[in-house]
């Protein structure tokens, strides 16, 4: 690192320094005391080891618990760790809680605010590692810590917060969250939840691997044929593919114009009915519920945090899925599709699992070049919050953009959210998602971070690591183009908005450069850019057209004649 860097970050440190003792000296504002109630208790029955959180809202609706958390939108709140709480003993959380989007409830200013409770509760892992870790355990919600099934909360509470007067709030925990209601099968929709033996095994805890399976048009009506199938790739839903909603009203014309803007894809409804009639291509789309302890979705791969994930859903879901529906179990029937994280995945498994799959789209895929990890290069810079720009100028470097370019949110704030959240990467957020799936498993057992949460400061051994257990894909292909370059031709294809929200179009272009290059073969693949101004989310086709391209990628590589 040069002498000017040193001195840039050393000026932000003291800054940030000088900020926390001013705070510090600051009259204590107010405190909150949680307890449980009566029957709480009895329904936890035991000692509380989790993470609670007090949120703070100037509004009633909705719930202060249900305004907590976004990143670019949350009302403030503040968390703390709680580990073996006892029957009938008390939590404070008071200046010291880490806080979002105020860093403390020090900063919050005097007025009347609806404050409610939340305990996340965790779950005690004794992973075949060796590993004993806490963490939350999906309900079946995807990691929502606000709204998971058996977390306790109390009732929201109108209170006056004077900022002088050290007063103490106490709150009760007196509700626990009730269970995720599961959707129906219907005709065109089923849902699968089965329990996987290698996750179990890797956890000491039963885990659990799911599908939502969308039948074509004559299904049922043609009982000894066999279709191909599309893998759509996302965060955690319980909603069928492709937004699929028989039941939903049209777009008006210019709520179409509206979305058009951004994206050519149709609403649900409007999917529907083209996939329900006679004309359209029979395919079978499933999509896939992995959900971790550390996220809302285990990025379909083996890591040393998360457990054997990719491994599951090849050798246990998807087979389970082609036995129990009459799916084409050939690679060429194979299709993937995702965006953002499920982009990421679509081309991870098809670069992993070369012969398994017939093709890859990846819509805005998360970072394919940690050259670019959104904007930093993790194996050359030293901080991911600040670039220093001079002796006495230091720029910090956004997360996020709006279509326009316009920087909304820090990669400092994201961090500060998460740090909020949940310590030991427990926040169950972006970033630390990243940390459980590429990082090594840190000393204390949990994921060792890329970067400080609070300072920003990058660790290079760990990013090294990342790039050595191939999870950077571009560096994979590049070292492992001659035996899986053969197996890939034709068959990855990458689809990005020129003003991705994330920055991940820049990752994107580095694949691409390349992809370019390669040779004996050549990918033969394909990148699309939209321009001018295409954000995060943007595809060029509708959902229905994906479908057709992809029934036709099928039919071209069939053995025999093309399917009907």
């Amino acid at each position: 690192m040069s002498r000017d860097r040193l001195y840039v970050l050393a000026i932000a440190s003291a800054i940030a320094s000088a900020s926390g003792s001013a705070l510090a000296q600051r009259t204590q504002s107010v405190r909150f005391e949680l307890s449980f109630s009566p029957a709480v208790a009895a329904i936890a029955g035991r000692t509380l080891t989790g993470r609670a959180y007090v949120a703070v809202s100037r509004d009633e609706t909705p719930e202060p618990r249900l305004q907590a958390g976004d990143l670019s939108r949350s009302t403030p709140f503040f968390g703390v760790d709680v580990n073996g709480l006892a029957p009938g003993g008390t939590v404070m959380v008071d200046g010291r809680a880490a806080g979002y989007p105020l860093p403390s409830l020090d900063a919050l200013p005097t007025g009347d605010y609806w404050v409610q409770a939340v305990f996340s509760v965790y779950t005690e892992f004794h992973r075949s590692d060796g590993r004993s870790v806490w963490l939350h355990q999906d309900q079946w919600e995807g990691q929502q810590w606000n709204r998971s099934p058996g977390n306790l909360v109390s009732a929201p509470r109108r209170v006056h917060i004077d900022a002088r007067d050290g007063r103490v709030v106490r709150l009760t925990l007196d509700s626990v969250l009730p269970p995720v209601a599961l959707p129906p099968d219907t005709r065109w929709v089923k849902h699968i939840k089965i329990q996987s033996r290698l996750l179990s095994a890797f956890w000491g805890h039963p885990m659990f691997l799911g599908a939502t399976v969308l039948l074509p048009a004559g299904y049922e009506d043609h009982p000894s044929e066999r279709f191909p199938v599309i893998y759509e790739q996302g965060h955690f839903t319980l909603a069928p593919p492709f937004g699929f909603d028989p039941n939903g009203h049209p777009e008006s014309a210019e709520q179409a114009a509206q979305r058009r803007r951004f994206t050519e894809r149709e609403p649900g409804y409007e999917f529907a009915q083209a996939w329900m009639s006679d004309t359209f291509p029979r395919m079978i789309a499933i999509t896939f519920q992995h959900p971790t302890p550390y996220y809302d979705d285990s990025y379909a791969v083996n890591s040393a945090n998360d457990g054997p994930y990719g491994d599951a859903i090849i050798q246990e879901l998807i087979p389970y899925l082609e036995q129990h529906f009459r799916i084409i179990a050939q690679p060429y029937a194979r299709i993937l599709i995702g965006g953002s994280t499920g982009g990421w995945e679509a081309l991870a498994l098809q670069i992993y699992h070369p012969d398994f799959f017939g093709g890859a789209w990846g819509l805005y895929p998360d970072p394919v070049d940690f050259r670019r990890y959104q904007l930093s290069n993790v194996y050359a810079d030293t901080n991911a919050f600040v670039v220093a720009r001079s002796a006495w100028l230091a720029s910090e470097v956004p997360a996020e953009r709006g279509p326009d370019g316009m920087p909304t949110i820090t990669m400092r704030q994201e961090s500060q959210l998460e740090n909020a959240l949940g310590t030991h990467g427990r926040s169950g957020e972006q970033l630390e998602a990243w940390d459980a799936v590429f990082d090594p498993v840190g000393p204390d057992g949990y994921p060792a971070p890329l970067w400080d949460k609070r300072t920003g400061h990058i660790d290079r051994t760990v990013a090294g690591s990342m790039r050595g257990n191939g999870y950077d894909l571009r560096a994979y292909l590049e070292t492992h183009w001659r035996t899986v370059g053969p197996a890939l031709r034709g068959k990855l294809h990458v689809v990005v908005g020129d003003m991705d929200n994330y920055y991940l179009n820049l990752a994107s272009y580095l694949l691409q450069d390349y992809l370019d290059s390669t040779t004996a073969p050549h990918y033969d693949g394909s990148f699309t850019y939209g321009r001018p101004l295409k954000p995060h989310g943007w595809q060029p086709w509708t959902d229905a057209a994906f479908v057709r391209m992809a029934f036709d990628t099928v039919s071209a590589h069939a053995p025999g004649r093309p399917i009907q």
